[in-house]
């Protein structure tokens, strides 16, 4: 019971902050490459969103996984 709660609470707050770091990276990135080459820049930012949409795909995984695991794995703690 205990362990099922600190693996979803570890679930949240590992994705958001593996993700949170991962912004920070591409968006300095970005900056870094559009100061590069600033002719480059409005590909570079549609690319940029398009992975950022992936990157925010990766915790709504996770928070999907950790609700499974906290309603119908351990179905008592709700």
């Amino acid at each position: 019971m205990g362990m099922a709660l600190l693996s979803v609470a570890l679930l949240i707050g590992l994705g958001a902050l593996a993700t949170g770091i991962g912004f920070g990276l591409l968006g300095g990135k970005l900056l870094e490459s559009s100061a590069r080459q600033p002719e480059l820049a409005p590909m570079l930012q549609g690319r940029m969103f398009l992975i950022a949409g992936l990157l925010d795909a990766v915790p709504m995984i996770g928070v999907g996984i950790a609700m499974y695991i906290l309603f119908v794995v351990v179905p008592g703690l709700a």
